[in-house]
């Protein structure tokens, strides 16, 4: 590539936002307008003035700054330092690479130019979040690796039971009258009380069958990732049902990998996701793991056994859960339809169909189960 445009530069930093948003960050629509505004200021092929740019546009509290610096790392993978030879003290996020395109002479030769030459980045990320993952090379996996350790899953708020103290809401009844008590009857501030929230339980039931091996491994890792917050229960199909939310608490992403292909005996194996989908409401769905949680199912579909059986059970899983997400890896193919069996018998009782081959189609499928309209 050997330039790159203004509209080229937008399109990676938006995509740096998106994988922001993918990782936990509350990247709204303006900051992400302020991070552009504060990088068209600065020198937006600059490393440093991108990071400093970001770090104080996109990040609203101090939770955020490791996470940023996660994606941050993840997203510019090529290697090096910052142009003026400093590196920013809070982070080692590599480089993108930076290409200049020199300004349109505006004035006489000899005189002194009124634009000064364009920085644009030209970050390969781009490229990657858009491939295909059964499509990527060694290096590309590496570098994919390193990006989906950088994902958040989060199913959308439910408003709990218990109540906490809020400036709106119900009169707290029993706070205002040990507010009064204080005061010895003195007139005080009515105290109000709300219903408190908290997120909503994820299930990830993935598939590790023969036909979805070229995806299993980077969906484990996006797994792994989301399985950090606690909401989050992961369990294996092919021809077993193997929970492996206890092997994906390991925080290092290796080390955990490691654990579940030694819990899991039936690795690109056959597929039975009829039988292993009762089985998972009989054991854990009924009891409460599936009841009014988001359940998202990342598999291609292929069903061996019975498709009338998985379509029973889909419905069944359909009246538990809040929500019931599939995430095929096929679906963004050319000319795809749900034409097998298993696929057509489970869609009925599907709430969102996307497709799960990419890393963008993975920021997509975050977006979704967090009730977002928009990745």
């Amino acid at each position: 590539m050997d330039c790159a445009t203004g509209r080229d530069a937008d399109a990676v930093l938006l995509g740096f936002a998106r994988a922001l948003r993918a990782g936990g960050l509350d990247a709204s629509t303006e900051r992400v307008h302020a991070f552009l505004r504060a990088v068209a200021v600065l020198r937006p092929g600059v490393r440093g003035d991108v990071y400093w740019a970001g770090r104080s546009t996109l990040c609203g509290s101090r939770e955020d700054l490791e996470r940023y610096d996660t994606v941050f790392t993840a997203y510019f993978v090529d290697t090096g330092g910052a142009p003026d030879g400093r590196t920013p003290a809070a982070t080692t996020a590599p480089r993108p690479r930076l290409v200049v395109r020199d300004a349109p002479r505006t004035t006489a030769p000899g005189s002194e130019p009124h634009a000064a030459p364009i920085g644009a980045l030209a970050s390969s990320a781009e490229v990657l979040r858009h491939r295909d993952i059964a499509e990527l090379d060694a290096a590309g996996r590496d570098r994919l690796r390193r990006l989906l350790a950088a994902f958040a899953l989060r199913g959308p708020t439910r408003r709990t039971a218990r109540r906490r103290p809020a400036r709106r809401g119900e009169v707290d009844r029993r706070r205002t009258v040990r507010d009064l008590l204080r005061h010895g009857g003195e007139p005080a501030p009515l105290r109000h009380r709300a219903r408190a929230e908290r997120p909503r339980r994820v299930v990830l039931l993935v598939d590790v069958s023969g036909s979805m091996a070229p995806y299993a491994d980077a969906l484990l890792r996006f797994a792994h990732a989301s399985a950090r917050s606690g909401r989050t229960e992961v369990f294996t199909l092919a021809t077993r049902l193997t929970r492996v939310t206890r092997e994906l608490a390991r925080r290092d992403p290796d080390l955990a990998m490691a654990a579940v292909a030694a819990a899991v005996p039936d690795w690109s194996g056959g597929t039975r996701l009829g039988e292993l989908l009762r089985e998972f409401l009989d054991r854990w769905g009924q009891r409460g793991t599936a009841r009014g949680a988001v359940v998202v199912l990342l598999s291609d579909g292929w069903e061996r056994g019975d498709p009338e059986l998985l379509g029973r059970q889909m419905r069944r899983l359909h009246r538990l859960a809040h929500r019931v997400i599939w995430a095929n890896p096929r679906k963004a193919r050319p000319g795809y339809a749900p034409l097998a069996a298993g696929m057509a018998a489970a869609l009925p009782s599907v709430d969102a169909f996307v497709a799960g081959h990419s890393p963008a189609a993975l920021e997509r499928l975050a977006a979704v189960v967090r009730g977002a309209n928009d990745a």
